[in-house]
């Protein structure tokens, strides 16, 4: 232990004194060898004076002639505790104090490592056996309670009796402290079957496992493994891996962020065509529509009972717009009509002509330059199967485009019919089309595709009422009407010219309430007059009353209506070839067809 190092400089080998081995012991001596070794309680026998001999490996100091001191032999130390089976002992207790003697001080300090040949003994000399003792607390250390008054093994240690004062002399130590001895730096392992004895807080000291380390203090050895300083250490540990997963959260969410709102750390560009020239077929539906676009309009008319939205075409360059009659009908004889071309420019317009047996209407707009008049084109040559666009603003979405086909030709259809006494209901020998219209679409441009004009679209087909025009109906299931542009070219020039349009006829009254097949002519007509004009085209081509007309022009006829429909399809004056059935013979005639101020 350090401090028992003494602290003087250290003896030289040439002023060393030369040992009195072969010189008598004195009392002193005498006594030492006599107790020189403990006993088996572990506490070494005093000897006179009250002085305890020496442990194991310490040497007492011996005086020369001259006065000055050699280190004694060491004394033998005590067998291993393992080799007597039992604890090892504790160390002895403290030298009580002694008598104060004057001694002369020495020349040099003693040896304490017993350097051969004045310390022996030397390295011929067989070494101790190592043993590893119990540690016994220094002086002024304070014991615990369990083991007060003990041996450091819990049991009771002998009383070690105190020295009388002499002379009234101060009693004290041998000034010279037993050498430091070099601890040992490896455990000795525990034999096996023996169990390790519960030690006190300081017999956790190991002098020979934890170098200088003082034997009060009060926690375990340098050196030794503990317990709380590596759960420490692994709880900062945790904390720091818990810090660093927190930061890297926030800057991974931060990054996160970043990425989400701005699209990326870096300007992300997908690859894209460039643009074109613009260019399409003109056979295309594309082409098609830009090339009618341009002469189709919207009308929004307002009334003093009710409004409405439809579509028209510019007739020409003086502002003529070609419409249904029932799209203009609600204005009436006062109301307003707004015209919106398909770049945006909207004028006022007012009612030209209109006719509700054809389902047509002339209007016509005033100081608007630039108009785009479309071409018309000739429904005879549309065959069925032939593709078709439509134009038009349902539900007020105006310049929309819809394509389809001619699906069938001379579809007998009638419109109206709401006042009840007939006079607004219309006659149409329509082109049918599976290209979508709906409300809205009503006096649009049917197109081919050359861009011309075939017809006027003008009813559609629902699913739960019938055939209508426009208003109150579904939307389109693939049934459209549109009357052809021949017909309704008659009636525009008709409207243009005189306001009013002409209708053929053949000078008869139909039974409409036959329903048998074919159109019946009547037997009397309103107010009890023939039901054949008299003087009329009917009358001159020989036709009587209960006659049943079976065929127009090579046609088949089912009822009235179809009758009045392919004759309207007409100009008058036009020659028809008829068919008909008369008391069950079948008859053949030509009639002229007349003419007759439309409503």
């Amino acid at each position: 232990m350090d401090d028992g190092k003494p602290s003087g400089p250290r003896t030289k080998w040439w002023s060393r004194p030369s040992t009195d081995r072969d010189r008598p012991a004195g009392p002193e001596e005498d006594g030492a060898a006599a107790t020189g070794v403990a006993d088996a309680s572990g506490t070494a026998p005093t000897g006179p004076g009250g002085t305890t001999g020496p442990t194991a490996g310490e040497r007492l100091p011996h005086t020369t002639p001259d006065g000055d001191y050699t280190p004694a032999p060491p004394v033998a130390a005590p067998p291993p505790a393992a080799d007597r089976g039992t604890p090892a002992p504790a160390e002895p207790a403290p030298p009580a104090a002694e008598p104060h003697v004057h001694r002369t001080q020495p020349l040099h300090a003693p040896d304490e490592y017993s350097t051969p040949p004045y310390g022996g003994p030397g390295p011929w000399a067989p070494a101790p056996p190592v043993q590893r003792p119990v540690a016994t607390p220094a002086h002024g250390t304070p014991v615990p309670p369990p083991y007060a008054g003990t041996d450091g093994h819990g049991t009771a240690a002998p009383p070690v009796a105190a020295a009388p004062a002499q002379g009234g002399q101060e009693h004290h130590t041998d000034p010279w402290p037993p050498p430091h001895t070099v601890p040992q730096q490896h455990p000795v392992p525990q034999p096996p079957g023996q169990t390790p004895q519960q030690t006190s807080q300081w017999m956790r000291y190991d002098p020979w496992g934890a170098p200088r380390q003082p034997l009060s203090h009060p926690g375990p050895g340098q050196g030794v493994d503990d317990v709380r300083p590596r759960k420490a250490r692994r709880g900062t540990v945790l904390v720091g891996a818990a810090l660093l997963a927190l930061l890297a959260g926030g800057i991974g969410g931060g990054v996160g962020a970043y990425v989400e709102r701005n699209g990326g750390l870096t300007t992300v560009e997908l690859p894209q065509s460039g643009r074109d020239a613009g260019g399409r077929a003109p056979d295309s539906v594309a082409g098609i529509a830009a090339r009618a676009l341009p002469g189709v309009v919207t009308l929004h008319v307002n009334g003093s009972a009710e409004s409405g939205t439809g579509t028209g075409f510019v007739l020409d360059d003086r502002g003529h717009i070609l419409t249904n009659n029932h799209v203009v009908a609600p204005a009436g004889s006062n109301g307003d009509i707004t015209v919106t071309f398909s770049g945006g420019e909207s004028a006022a317009a007012e009612i030209v002509g209109k006719d509700s047996g054809y389902d047509l209407a002339v209007v016509k707009v005033t100081g608007v330059s630039g108009l785009t008049p479309l071409p018309l084109g000739n429904s005879d040559n549309v065959r069925v199967g032939d593709p078709v666009v439509a134009i038009g603003a349902p539900f007020d979405l105006s310049n929309t485009v819809t394509s389809g086909i001619i699906s069938a030709k001379e579809r007998p259809i009638t419109a109206g019919g709401e006042k009840g006494d007939g006079t607004d209901v219309s006659y149409v020998d329509a082109l049918q089309t599976d290209a979508p219209i709906n409300p809205g679409n009503s006096g649009g441009p049917l197109v081919d595709a050359e861009a011309r004009v075939i017809g006027i679209n003008s009813a559609i087909r629902a699913a739960d009422s019938g055939s209508g025009l426009d208003g109150g109906q579904s939307g389109s299931i693939g049934l459209g009407f549109a009357i052809p542009i021949n017909q309704g070219k008659r009636v525009a020039e008709e409207l243009i010219s005189t306001g009013k349009a002409t209708h053929p006829v053949i000078g008869v009254t139909l039974d409409m309430e036959f329903t048998g097949d074919g159109a019946k002519v009547g037997g009397k007509a309103a107010g009890g007059a023939s039901a054949v004009t008299e003087g009329g085209p009917a009358d001159k081509a020989g036709i009587r009353s209960g006659d049943i007309i079976t065929e127009v022009e090579g046609q088949r006829v089912h009822s009235g209506e179809e009758l009045i429909v392919k004759i309207r399809a007409h100009r008058p004056g036009d020659r028809l070839g008829l068919v008909l059935t008369r008391g069950g013979k079948e008859l053949s005639m030509t009639l002229t067809l007349g003419s007759a101020s439309g409503t």
